[in-house]
């Protein structure tokens, strides 16, 4: 393989996917940016707090940082950070970016972009409640996890890509029970306009993440909020979540009780 043949080799004679434990298509990412881009979560968790959006989203895609040595691959275990009881998913799309580059312009997004993934931005939702009474964070009811996978597939395979707002359906299981159920077209800012936001004034490196933020129905807050707690508990130990996008795969984790930090996440 030292002539870099090893791609054509791959290709030629793949494993099969049973024969392999697929690793997070970027397990070290330098920075994860996750964004607040579907109108419908913002109205619906709001609206669950008495609150109106405000009319300043509508302006300004705003976006939090989380933490790179916490991403979990495909069939990873996940489970509550010490202290909470309310342990949720939320169903997100993540960008890749390729190639470095300093305050890109929106259209020119598709320059930089390697590609998407499906992601799970994991959330402890009254750690993250408690803290975020001071005006800052999200933080530790974030920083536990963050899943991406199964692929990172190049922009091309993406219906409507060009418009910046592909067709994808969006789609979130518990138990193999559909729970949440949406669309990635449904952005409020394209994601041209997120990738130029992630990088003004600042540079983007390969590997870098960039997350879609929650779509409509996408986390148990949301659907909590409108149909309650019993027909939608927070997850507990024992069950497996599911978020399937069109064209990008199934990314599944199991929930399991507190355990240690895995070695692989310390080396």
């Amino acid at each position: 393989m030292a002539d870099g043949g090893a791609g054509p080799a791959a290709i030629a004679d793949p494993e099969p996917l049973s024969a392999v434990q697929l690793l997070a298509p970027v397990p070290r990412p330098p920075s994860i940016r996750d964004f607040y881009a579907f109108e419908a979560h913002v109205a619906t968790a709001r609206r669950a707090r008495g609150l109106d959006v405000d009319p300043l989203w509508y302006e300004l895609a705003v976006f939090y940082f989380t933490n790179p040595a916490a991403v979990r691959g495909p069939g990873d275990p996940v489970w509550a950070p010490g202290g909470s009881q309310r342990l949720d998913y939320e169903l997100e799309v993540a960008a890749v970016i390729g190639r470095e580059t300093a305050s890109p312009a929106a259209s020119r997004w598709l320059d930089v972009v390697a590609g998407f993934c499906v992601m799970n931005d994991w959330s402890a939702r009254d750690l993250q409640a408690r803290e975020m009474r001071l005006q800052l964070g999200p933080a530790k009811g974030k920083d536990f996890a963050t899943s991406l996978g199964p692929f990172l597939v190049t922009p091309d395979e993406l219906p409507g890509v060009e418009s910046g707002r592909p067709q994808a359906t969006m789609r979130a299981r518990v138990d193999g029970v559909e729970w949440s159920c949406g669309e990635l077209a449904d952005l409020r800012f394209s994601w041209g306009e997120l990738v130029e936001q992630a990088g003004r004034d600042t540079v983007l490196r390969p590997g870098d993440v960039i997350g879609s933020g929650t779509v409509g129905t996408g986390c148990i807050l949301e659907l909590a909020a409108v149909h309650g707690g019993d027909r939608y508990p927070w997850l507990a130990p024992g069950s497996t979540v599911e978020l399937e996008v069109d064209h990008l795969g199934v990314l599944a984790n199991p929930i399991v009780a507190r355990a240690t930090i895995p070695a692989a996440l310390v080396e």
